[in-house]
């Protein structure tokens, strides 16, 4: 077992993609050191899968919300509904929420990611997301951001809202370097994720070198955003249609990856997310 204590701030271990493979995922990780995983539902149909996994498995920290591509399809009485989901679970986050202008003005219209669901407009998304915000603000929960193209709008709305005492989770942040401060001083976090490993991704990189120690956390978003081949330690076989597989297991890499580009020691980086995610998350 890995002498490490690691934690992955975010992935989506309830997702199909995962399922067949639950067994070895827990074995996997129990064996790479993993003892927390915030496992984030997107939609009203994937909230009891994720409060099931956390009943079944100490290390899941369940997070559920109504994520921005999720937006266009909810039903008329999510709200109301999250609501009632989050008052009966105690210790469930709020997330994956967001923004995503990527998906109305960059992806392709036969993306098979967003097959079956209306894009839902930007007024739309910045709707959804104000009722969640305020609702994590109201019951003192985390929140969980995903944002594509979309950095000015989320600091906009962030900046009227209330404040969310916990603090919130920019995942997977691909904002420029410029805005971590603006985020930082609202209460944001910010995770690396494996794919930012990749040498195209220098940029990216380049900003987490940046990134206050005290607000540094690592992720996964398992089952996809895969690390670069030669980092992976836990290879899944592909999907039909030829998808590689992100195991959470490769928390691991991405710890390896992040100590690298942080020039510093990896015992030295896990105990630093540790106390990073207990301050978010809590324990």
């Amino acid at each position: 077992m890995n002498p490490l204590r690691l934690c992955d701030a975010h992935n989506h271990c309830q997702d199909d993609w995962l399922r067949e493979h639950r067994t070895r995922i827990a074995a996997d990780l129990e064996q790479a050191g993993v003892f927390a995983a915030v496992v984030n539902g997107t939609c009203e149909a994937d909230w009891p899968q994720v409060l099931e996994l956390a009943r079944t498995h100490s290390w899941v920290r369940p997070s559920v919300g109504l994520h921005p591509w999720d937006v266009g399809n909810a039903s008329p009485a999510w709200r109301e509904s999250l609501r009632r989901t989050l008052t009966e679970n105690p210790r469930a986050a709020v997330g994956e929420i967001g923004l995503d202008r990527w998906m109305l003005e960059r992806a392709r219209p036969d993306d098979a990611r967003l097959a079956g669901l209306r894009r839902a407009s930007m007024a739309e998304q910045v709707d959804a997301l104000r009722t969640q915000l305020a609702l994590a603000a109201e019951l003192g929960r985390p929140a969980t951001l995903h944002c594509l193209d979309a950095a000015g709008a989320l600091l906009d709305v962030l900046r009227e809202g209330p404040r969310i005492g916990p603090g919130f989770l920019l995942h997977a942040y691909s904002g420029p370097a410029e805005m971590v401060s603006a985020f930082a001083n609202l209460g944001a976090y910010f995770s690396f994720n494996g794919s930012f490993l990749d040498p195209r991704q220098i940029s990216r990189q380049n900003v987490f070198r940046l990134i206050p120690e005290d607000r540094l956390l690592a992720e996964t978003d398992a089952p996809a955003m895969p690390l670069p081949r030669e980092r992976r330690r836990y290879p899944l076989p592909e999907t039909a249609d030829g998808f590689t597989i992100n195991h959470p297991a490769e928390i691991a890499g991405v710890y390896a990856g992040l100590a690298e580009i942080r020039g510093q020691p990896v015992d030295r980086l896990a105990a630093t997310l540790e106390r990073n995610f207990a301050r978010l998350f809590g324990n």
